[in-house]
């Protein structure tokens, strides 16, 4: 059984005036590593000497423990969280002249998955609360293409699943959630990846769960998906040497598998941390108002796990210019809606209206948010925009 450690103390004054006045980063990933080092050391010089770096016993251990997370019969390792979707699509047998609905404001990835299967990617709008799929539009965007449905957990929080499982039930359709941003979040006590067929998770290393390198994960209750995504995972084979489909190189490494092993033990507790800083951010920002700064909501019966911290501000670029100048990083996380970006003015896609995506997408700015962030560092972010607003009003 996986032990959970809460995660190695967080420091949360200043120990030096030069800490206390250096730069407030987005995310840093270093400082993280730097508290569980010798760990993750550890984790390699176990791997190194035993001569197996591929499809071994790390990777093994790694599938049995991560599906224990998610509460999934099965994980697969994967490279990473494009392959993960790109894999899901072909295990469903999706394909030329087939339809995918998802969501205009993720990653492209969402959508060159759909893309790389021959598909066609559909977007349909978002809530203007969660910024996620909302399900009150998707019977109109389905036709007698329609394979699946591709819903996103943006940020961290997840989609109202239940009627997003309902109408693909009713239409006989597959549902593969993103969860690259929401490992650990809940939706009605059930983790994400675990509520639909197959669940595709990226560990790009600024992810809430994150590798050093590149990796990915699918989860899955299905026996037969996961067999077939195993197959695909490694040139179509099930026996070595005996290429039964055409397969892909897309697999885990021993060296990603057992450092994640080690970060997977602090998860919970990573998440916990991230959780009580965008609890100070919301009580330190109540205040603002909001006609000029609207702080994430959070829906009910749903655990947010903020991958990020993301809020709206009509007057995004002069705040984030403002906090520049404060030596205080923040991201657009993401600045160009898919349909919008150039490597899809020749690919075929349909996109229904969408008018909220639109307007978000002018307003989403995200604070520094990850688990080592210091709580004076949190203040001071806090402070800056209430200056800003202070000076402008």
């Amino acid at each position: 059984m996986l032990q959970e450690n809460t995660g190695p103390k967080i420091v949360n004054t200043p120990t030096s005036v030069e800490r206390a006045v250096s730069p407030v980063p987005a995310e840093d990933v270093a400082r993280q590593h730097q508290l569980i080092e010798r760990e993750l050391h550890e984790a390699i010089e176990r791997v190194l000497p035993s001569g197996r770096y591929v499809m071994g016993p790390e990777l093994a251990a790694f599938e049995q423990e991560y599906a224990a997370f998610c509460g999934t019969r099965y994980a697969i390792g994967v490279s990473n969280g494009t392959d993960a979707l790109h894999l899901a699509l072909l295990a469903c047998g999706i394909g030329p002249g087939d339809e995918v609905i998802t969501v205009p404001n993720t990653y492209i990835a969402t959508a060159f998955a759909i893309t790389y299967v021959g598909a066609t990617p559909v977007f349909v709008d978002v809530e203007a609360d969660t910024f996620n799929m909302n399900p009150h539009l998707l019977e109109a965007a389905i036709t007698e293409r329609t394979r699946a449905i591709i819903p996103v957990h943006l940020y961290g929080q997840p989609c109202e699943m239940e009627p997003i499982l309902a109408i693909a039930r009713r239409h006989g359709l597959r549902v593969i959630e993103d969860a690259a941003h929401a490992h650990g979040s809940y939706y009605h006590e059930a983790a994400t990846g675990s509520l639909g067929d197959l669940g595709c998770f990226s560990f790009y290393p600024t992810k809430t769960f994150g590798a050093l390198g590149d990796a990915g994960a699918i989860v899955t209750n299905d026996g037969a998906l996961d067999e077939r995504i195993r197959q695909l995972r490694y040139m179509g084979q099930k026996v070595k040497h005996h290429h039964e489909i055409p397969g892909y190189q897309k697999r885990m490494d021993e060296i990603q598998a057992a450092m994640l092993r080690v970060k997977l033990r602090y998860l919970n507790g990573w998440i916990a941390r991230r959780q009580a800083i965008a609890a100070r951010y919301r009580e330190l920002l109540a205040d603002v108002g909001e006609a000029q700064f609207v702080l994430p909501y959070v829906a009910p019966q749903r655990t947010h796990a903020y991958y990020l911290y993301t809020v709206l501000a009509p007057r995004r670029d002069e705040l984030r210019d403002y906090l520049a100048t404060r030596e205080i990083g923040t991201q657009i996380i993401y600045p160009v809606l898919v349909p919008d970006q150039p490597a899809y003015r020749d690919q075929p896609f349909r996109c229904e209206p969408i008018p909220v995506a639109r307007s978000l997408v002018e307003q989403i700015l995200c604070l520094p948010m990850f688990p080592e962030l210091h709580d004076d560092e949190i203040e001071r972010v806090c402070t800056a925009i209430h200056e800003f607003y202070s000076a402008s009003s």
